[in-house]
Order: structure tokens, then sequence, then C-alpha cells
């Protein structure tokens, strides 16, 4: 009996067994998923009324971006406007009229040198102008013996060749005075009073600051000396430099207007055009020098002032453009924003970045002018997204 009962209790357990599984795989197969969190999708979040508080909404809009390519550069003397003022004779100085930062205008006295050159000019122009009084009157006694028939006329013919002569002497002796910088009520005087001077006057070719002075009162002063005694700058008008990278040298053209920024004044900005361009790269730093002339009549402008340059070398683009906070920079250099219909749940999407100015991003593609999108708070959304468990 055992072994007539046994084959039917083996089946009967199995029976049951089976029985058991097939319930529980059926409960389960019924038995509905969890419903999803909101924002479960791993592209958006949905925020709560507190949370959107948080973040700032704005409306996607147009605006113009300027192309510029920026450089650091530097206010520089007009070496149009500039002059390095030295003696043309040699000398000792025996004074000086200026002092380095003076304002002086034109034909000041600058230094003077005590100048043998000089004092040999004036006893020549002396010497001259007797020998030329003595030969007039030579003259004028052999015209007036000749009416009385008292000398021959060869006699006043000599005469007349000595005073020509002397007066063309006179004449010469007057004109390298000149070259000395005398003037014609110098030279008057000094033929009146008979006394030699031998100060050479030296003076400003143009109105003008000092802008270096590198001599005093003793030193010998020689014709092409270094440094040079005195330099002069007219201010009125400066250059600006600015090296700019050999990337930009293609895009660069003269006449393209220029932003200037000077730090130093608060950072006043002027503006101006390309006036010159170099030929060349610089090898030692690969950049090319742009100048730009600077009107400059406050004289506010200092030559070796520091400013930010900026060449607009193409035309103006409009695009969308969103503030700045709102674009994030994930670690793998894509840039996202995040898109809203309703102020609550936002939507991460990927936008390509162009130019930043003046605080806003320009979009070239990803995003369309009128969309809605989170400005400030956008790194909350991007921290909240990458808290947020996977969907899958």
């Amino acid at each position: 009996m055992v072994t007539k009962r046994a084959p039917v209790l083996a089946l009967a357990i199995a029976a049951v067994v089976f029985a058991g599984i097939g319930y529980i795989w059926l409960a389960h197969r019924e038995s509905p998923a969890p419903a999803a969190n909101a924002g479960a999708d791993t592209h958006s979040v949905t925020l709560t009324e507190a949370q959107a508080k948080q973040v700032s909404v704005i409306e996607v809009g147009t605006r113009t971006f300027d192309t510029w390519r920026q450089a650091v550069g530097y206010i520089d003397y007009d070496q149009g406007r500039i002059a390095q003022v030295s003696s043309p004779y040699a000398g000792r100085v025996a004074s000086v009229a200026a002092e380095e930062g003076d304002t002086v205008h034109k034909g000041q006295l600058l230094f003077t040198i005590d100048s043998p050159d000089l004092l040999q000019a004036e006893s020549a122009l002396l010497a001259a102008d007797g020998v030329l009084t003595l030969n007039r009157k030579t003259l004028a006694r052999a015209q007036k013996m000749l009416t009385i028939q008292a000398s021959a006329q060869k006699d006043v013919e000599q005469a007349t060749s000595d005073e020509q002569s002397a007066e063309a002497s006179y004449r010469a002796a007057r004109k390298s005075l000149l070259l000395f910088g005398k003037s014609e009520a110098d030279i008057d005087r000094l033929l009146a009073t008979r006394k030699l001077e031998g100060d050479l006057r030296i003076l400003s070719p143009f109105d003008g600051i000092v802008a270096n002075r590198s001599l005093a009162v003793g030193n010998l002063v020689q014709p092409g000396s270094s440094p040079t005694p005195f330099t002069v700058a007219d201010l009125s008008s400066v250059w600006m430099v600015a090296n700019m990278p050999e990337d930009d040298a293609a895009a660069l053209k003269l006449h393209q207007p220029l932003a200037i920024t000077v730090p130093a004044l608060a950072g006043r900005t002027l503006h101006g055009e390309v006036s010159y361009l170099a030929s060349a790269v610089d090898p030692n730093t690969h950049t090319v020098i742009v100048r730009a002339d600077l009107p400059n009549a406050d004289r506010v402008l200092r030559p070796q002032m520091l400013v930010n340059a900026a060449v607009q070398t193409a035309a103006a683009e409009h695009s969308p453009a969103v503030p700045e906070d709102g674009v994030v920079r994930e670690g793998d250099g894509s840039t996202m924003v995040y898109v809203t219909p309703d102020g609550r749940r936002f939507e991460q999407r990927s936008v390509k970045i162009g130019k930043r100015q003046q605080g806003m991003d320009q979009i070239l593609s990803g995003l369309k002018a009128g969309e809605r999108v989170a400005g400030e708070g956008a790194l909350f959304l991007d921290n909240m997204l990458a808290q947020q468990p996977d969907s899958d």
C-alpha cells in the first residue's frame, strides 16, 4: 500500500506547488506600475510653487551683436607732432628756461648755450658791416672826385666793385646769424650796440608740452648728441597703438571702426578708425600693430595709458539672445538652456552660443525668439536635474 499510495501523494504535492507559482505570476503581471514622479524625465524638471519663485522666466528676444576683435593697447605720442629739439652748433649750456611737463608755445625759449660758432658769426657780421660802411664811403668819395675831375673813372669802378663785394659779405654774415635762430631785431640790436653776446637761443618749434628734458646748466651740447636735450610734443592729437593677435590679421583692414575703453578715465569709451595696419607680424609676439588717431583737445589722454581696443571687423548680426545667467555650461563643454511653457515645468535644451556682449549670449541655434526660458536660476534647475534619479 505504501508503494501504491506514494505516487498519488507526490502528484498532489506537485499540483499545489504549480498552483502557487501560477498565482504569484498572475499577481505580479496584473499589478499596475507605480506612478512616475513629476519631473522623472531626465531632460526636464517640474518645480513646486515655492521652488518656481527662485527662477526668473524671460522671453527670448532678438538683439544686435557686433563683430569685434579685442586687444590691449596704449596711448602714444603722435610721431608727426613730436620734435627732438637740440642745438645745431656745439656749446655749453648757459641757462634752461623750461621744465619737463611745462606747456610751451611756438618760439618760446627752451635753453641757451654759449656758442663759439655764434661768437664767430657775430664777429663776422660786425666786421662785414665795418667793411661795407668803409667801402660805401670810399665809393661816395670817388664819385664826388670824379665829378670835379679829381679822379679817374677806373677809381669809381674799383670802388663800386669793392662796395658790391662788401655788400655781399654783409648779407651772407647777416643770413648766417638768422640760421643761428637770431631774429632781424636781434641782429639790428647787435649792430647798434656792437656788443657780442654768443648766447645761442634754442626755441620751441610749436605749441605743446615738454615731454622730456635731459640737460642741465654746464652740460656740453653737440649737434646730434644723444639723448636729445629737449623733446616737445603736441598732445592735441595722440595715437592709440594695439597689438592684435596674428589670428585676427586676415580680418583687419584700414578704416574699420574702433572702440577704445580707457580704464584710467573711469572706463570712458572713445571711437575712431584704423589709420595704420602693420604689413608684417612681429616674430616675437606674433601680433600685428594697429593704430588709430585720436583727438585730445582736453589733454586727458596721456602717453603710455593702457586701453582696451576693439576693432569691428564685420557687419552687425541680429540673433536671438539670452542673458548669460540663463546659459549653463556643462562639464563636457556643451551649453544648455531651460525652456518652459508655464514657469513650472522646465525642459533642458542644448544650444549653440556665439558672441557674448554686455551680459547677453548670442544664440546661433537651438532656440527661437519668443520662446520662454529660465534666466537667473538656471543653475538651480541644472543642479536639480543632476540630482534626479534616472527614469530607467
